[in-house]
């Protein structure tokens, strides 16, 4: 636990160090919710007022926007000699991994906040009770760990820096492929099932339901479980990528 608070404080520093993943991680999620909400909101017909629509998927969003982040911090220390060093000292192996899980899980955090907040300032009004905002928290919490372990495989796996980069634009891609935006079912043959049945859309419908005070059983056992198997299996990559790289 020591050794992966000290991670943790080291990988905080990086990231407050590079501005580049501050914009991203941070900035840009505000910036695209001004964009959709602000300037494109008037153009989509969703039925209800847009920022209460676009605010879940947006959400999401931001969590996926600092992937990349984390990934090329994974690379960095694979491919700079950092990792040789801590071989030599007393520091947990497995706490190399879990400081940068924890990092992005607060990142991620602090951008969702960051997400909620100027969605309230544009207008956004939620019908959720304290409960459903604690179930909100708990997905993005989730959904943060989820992510987070799945990029640090992508990162180890990586053979260079740039390449670790460019392996986590499909997961920022995807929730464009969602119900993030505009609801699936306005889509276009073939976008519109895969819309549906990816893992994001559940998560996006569960959060929307939270926020909305009426949350849905199907949708949230679908997110939990999205959630639960991505990380598992970015848990098991990127041990057994570690223990054979390391």
């Amino acid at each position: 636990m020591t050794d992966s608070v000290i991670m943790l404080r080291r990988n905080a520093k990086h990231v407050a160090r590079n501005p580049t993943t501050v914009f991203n991680a941070v900035i840009f999620p505000v910036v695209i919710m001004l964009m959709f909400v602000y300037v494109l909101g008037d153009a989509f017909d969703v039925g209800e007022n847009y920022v209460d629509y676009a605010t879940p998927g947006i959400m999401l969003l931001a969590i996926c926007y600092g992937l990349s982040g984390t990934s090329t911090a994974v690379s960095s220390d694979m491919t700079k000699g950092i990792i040789n060093r801590f071989k030599v000292m007393d520091v947990s192996r497995g706490a190399v991994l879990t400081g940068h899980v924890t990092t992005t899980i607060a990142t991620n955090l602090i951008a969702v906040a960051a997400v909620v907040g100027t969605a309230f300032a544009l207008g956004f009004r939620s019908s959720g009770g304290f409960l459903d905002w604690l179930g909100v928290l708990g997905l993005v919490l989730l959904t943060s760990f989820a992510t987070a372990w799945l990029t640090v495989a992508l990162g180890l796996a990586a053979k260079t820096v740039e390449a670790a980069g460019i392996a986590t634009v499909p997961l920022i891609m995807l929730p464009f492929f969602s119900s993030a935006i505009v609801p699936a079912d306005k889509m276009g043959p073939g976008i519109k099932q895969f819309a549906e049945y990816q893992p994001f859309t559940p998560i996006i419908e569960t959060l929307r339901g939270l926020l909305d005070g009426t949350p849905q059983t199907g949708d949230a056992i679908a997110a939990v479980a999205w959630c639960a198997g991505i990380a598992l299996v970015g848990y098991l990559w990127a041990t057994a990528t570690f223990k054979k790289r390391a």
